[in-house]
C-alpha cells in the first residue's frame, strides 16, 4: 500500500490548494474562451477566512470541472492540478484497494447507477465495434438481489436482461441456474453477454462469486464482459474480507464500481468507475471535439471538488485507519446479531458485512418505522433492513433490542 499513506491535516491542504494554484484563476488570468466560472461571489462569500484551512469548500468555490477521463494522458489543461489529485485517487483504487497491477482508468462519477451504467455503455459498444452484434444479442446477467441500476441500464441502453434467481435464505446464485438462463437466451439469439457481480448488494449486503458467472459463460462458449457492482460495499468488503476475489486480481473481472458517498461518507453524487486499461476507449464521444481530449465519460461536466473530497478522507485515515473503522462497524454488527440470536429472531448477514436484514414477520412495522428500517418493498415488506454506519452506536441498536424484547415479551438478562 505504498502509494495510499495517511498525511497530516497541514499535509493535505497544501497540497490541495497547490492543486488549485495549477487550475486556472479567473481574476487575474485572461480567460475568455471556457463557458465557466468560480462559483458567483454575490451568492457564494469567497473571502471568509476560514476558507484558508477548509480545501474542499475552498475547491468547491473554485469550481474545476473535470469534464473528460484523465487517465488517458490528455484532459482539459485549465483544471490540471486537481485532475493529477484524481488520477492519484483512480490509482489508489484500482491498484491498492482493489488489488490491481497496472495501469487503469477511470473517473469520479456522479454515483453507482452512473458507474454501473457506464461500465455496461462500454461493454455494449465493445461488442458491436468488435464483434460486430446487434444490440439484440446482447444482453445483461444480474441476481434478481442486483441494485436497480442494471435494469436502468438495460432500458436507457436498450438492451435485454436477465435476473439469476437467488436462494432465499444463503442469497447466493447457483452456476447452474446461471447456465439454465444462459441456454434460454441462446436460444432467443443472444451472443453476448455483460454479467454483473454485486460486492454487497444494496438490501442485504449479499455477495457473489464473479466466478460462478465467469465459468457458466465459459463453458457456454459465449463473448462476455464481467463488471463488479461495488456500489456499496467497494469501501468496505476488501477490507472486511481482504481474500475475496471481486477484484482487478480475478483476471475475469473488466471493471468495478465504487460509491464514495455510502461508506467513505463523502458527499452525495460520488461514485467511481474504475476500467481494465484500453477498454474505455468503446464509450468516446468524437464529437466532444472542443473538449481537449474529448469525452469517454456518461456524464460529461463534472465537479472536481468530489474527487478532492475523496481523495481527502482516504488520506486522513490512510490505509490502517480506514481498516480499524471498518473493524468497529463489524464489531457493531456482530453485537446486534448476537442480540437478535438470543431472540431468536430470523434475519440474513452476510459475512463481512455491516447490513443485518430481519424477516418482516420477527420485526413490528411500528419498530421498524421508528428506527429508519427499510423495508425491501415499500408495498408489501419481506425484509427489514439496518446498516451499520458510522452513527449508528451501540447505544442506539440498544434502544431498538430492547423494544423488540418487549414485542416479544422478553425480560432483558
Amino acid at each position: 500500500m505504498a502509494n495510499w499513506k495517511k498525511l497530516s491535516q497541514e499535509a493535505i491542504r497544501d497540497r490541495v490548494f497547490n492543486a488549485l494554484n495549477q487550475n486556472v484563476n479567473y481574476y487575474s488570468e485572461k480567460i475568455i474562451g471556457i463557458p465557466a466560472s468560480h462559483l458567483d461571489d454575490k451568492v457564494f462569500y469567497q473571502d471568509a477566512p476560514f476558507l484558508a484551512n477548509a480545501p474542499f469548500l475552498s475547491t468547491l468555490i473554485h469550481n474545476p470541472n473535470h469534464i473528460g477521463c484523465h487517465t488517458l494522458g490528455k484532459s482539459e489543461s485549465f483544471f490540471k492540478g486537481t485532475q493529477e489529485i484524481e488520477k492519484e485517487l483512480i490509482n489508489i483504487c484500482s491498484n491498492t484497494i482493489l488489488k490491481g497491477d497496472g495501469e487503469f482508468d477511470g473517473y469520479v462519477a456522479s454515483g453507482g447507477t452512473e458507474a454501473n451504467l457506464q461500465a455496461i455503455w462500454v461493454y455494449r459498444n465493445y461488442f458491436i465495434q468488435e464483434h460486430g452484434a446487434d444490440i439484440r444479442e446482447i444482453s445483461i446477467l444480474c441476481s434478481s438481489d442486483s441494485h436497480y441500476s442494471s435494469s436502468k441500464a438495460a432500458n436507457v441502453l436498450n438492451l435485454d436482461i436477465a435476473y439469476i434467481p437467488v436462494d432465499n435464505e444463503s442469497r447466493s446464485i447457483d452456476i447452474n441456474e446461471v447456465k439454465k438462463v444462459i441456454d434460454q437466451k441462446k436460444t432467443t439469439g443472444k451472443k453476448y453477454f455483460i454479467a454483473v457481480a454485486n460486492m454487497m448488494t444494496t438490501m442485504f449486503g449479499s455477495v457473489d462469486d464473479p466466478n460462478t458467472y465467469i465459468q457458466a459463460l465459459d463453458s457456454a462458449g459465449v463473448v462476455f464482459k464481467a463488471h463488479v457492482d461495488g456500489a456499496y460495499g467497494g469501501f468496505f468488503y476488501p477490507f472486511s474480507t481482504p481474500d475475496t476475489n471481486l477484484n482487478f486480481s480475478n483476471p475475469g473481472v473488466s471493471s468495478i464500481t465504487l460509491d464514495a458517498h455510502k461508506m467513505l461518507q463523502a458527499p452525495y453524487g460520488t461514485g467511481i468507475f474504475l476500467i481494465r486499461k484500453d477498454l474505455i476507449s468503446y464509450a468516446n464521444t468524437k464529437e466532444a471535439s472542443y473538449v481537449e481530449g474529448e469525452d469517454f465519460t456518461l456524464i460529461g461536466s463534472r465537479s472536481g471538488a468530489n474527487a478532492i473530497a475523496v481523495w481527502m478522507i482516504l488520506m486522513t485515515y490512510g490505509p490502517h485507519g480506514w481498516y480499524e473503522k471498518i473493524l468497529v462497524l463489524q464489531n457493531r454488527t456482530d453485537w446486534l446479531c448476537t442480540q437478535l440470536d438470543e431472540l431468536k429472531v430470523a434475519y440474513f448477514r452476510q459475512p463481512g458485512s455491516n447490513i443485518v436484514t430481519i424477516k418482516s414477520e420477527n420485526i413490528s412495522k411500528e419498530i421498524a418505522e421508528r428506527y429508519g428500517l427499510v423495508p425491501d418493498n415499500h408495498h408489501d415488506p419481506r425484509w427489514y433492513k439496518a446498516v451499520i454506519m458510522d452513527h449508528v452506536t451501540i447505544e442506539k441498536l440498544e434502544a431498538m433490542v430492547l423494544d423488540m424484547h418487549k414485542m416479544y415479551k422478553f425480560s432483558v438478562s
